[in-house]
């Protein structure tokens, strides 16, 4: 496949579609609704140098209770940890149905070995890991070796296993959506579960026009295979009403089968 031919994105058409979506009004009752649905679609984050044993059972504890006082509330869909944490997590969070994502490749840079990262993606899953977020190697891509990236992917999604794969493109650092949507067909063709914008550790993290392109990506390799991808923005995403325009464009781009956690996440730390 020559991921140099990759489409070519027409920025000022997908800022104007982005704003169409962001004027739909939503009654009540949806908005309710569709709250439970982000709720439900949120892998809660805690990825700090300074993590303990004790913030990442808090965490697991809270993935499990959000908020004690009201009913209905539906759990979060995974808590997403380092690899040195996937065990704890696992045993915190039990048979509550709450999955547990590991990092790995060394994360956020991915500055380091196949090696390494075949290691530190093995560790993740032996330890029980039920899905496992990578980082492209952004230099690597933006010098144009387009092959080594899908290679690296590959590797990773067979250390995998059962273990399902969220390939991190780090959209802040491709800095064009040609690039996205380039990354994004590498991610897909070499073996990623779910394609999603960026570690959280870098500025701008997930954005509309981003994610747009991302998710008429997915759309574009499903209507040519026939197989479903994931989508899972990450970072700035913290307010109801945004999580709710992101909805929409799912709902608008790719339809009702992709509304629920096994095919949309939303990163979430705060």
């Amino acid at each position: 496949y020559d991921f140099s031919k990759s489409p070519l994105i027409d920025q000022v058409g997908v800022e104007e579609r982005v704003a169409r979506f962001n004027t739909r009004s939503i009654k009540k009752s949806s908005k309710v609704e569709g709250l439970k649905i982000a709720i439900n679609m949120i892998d809660l984050t805690t990825l700090e140098g300074k993590d303990t044993e004790g913030k990442v059972r808090q965490l697991c504890y809270k993935a499990q209770h959000l908020h004690d006082g009201m009913t209905g509330i539906p759990t979060v869909a995974a808590v997403c940890v380092y690899p040195t944490f996937v065990k704890l997590a696992k045993k915190e969070l039990g048979s509550s149905g709450v999955k547990v994502a590991s990092v790995a490749t060394a994360f956020p840079s991915g500055q380091s070995t196949l090696g390494v990262k075949v290691t530190d993606t093995k560790f993740a899953v032996d330890s029980g890991a039920d899905e496992v977020d990578m980082v492209i190697s952004r230099g690597e891509f933006l010098s144009g070796n387009y092959n080594f990236v899908f290679d690296e992917i590959a590797s990773i999604k067979e250390a995998c296993g059962n273990a399902r794969l969220k390939v991190i493109l780090e959209t802040g650092e491709l800095t064009t959506l040609d690039n996205v949507r380039r990354a994004s067909e590498i991610a897909m063709r070499a073996g990623a579960d779910f394609i999603k914008t960026s570690t959280g550790k870098i500025q701008p993290a997930a954005t509309q026009p981003v994610t747009l392109v991302m998710l008429e990506a997915i759309r574009d390799y499903y209507y040519e295979t026939g197989i479903m991808i994931g989508m899972k923005p990450a970072g700035g995403i913290s307010t109801a009403k945004v999580a709710l325009q992101y909805l929409v464009m799912v709902r608008e781009t790719l339809g009702n089968a992709w509304l629920n956690n096994e095919w949309f996440r939303f990163g979430a730390s705060s």
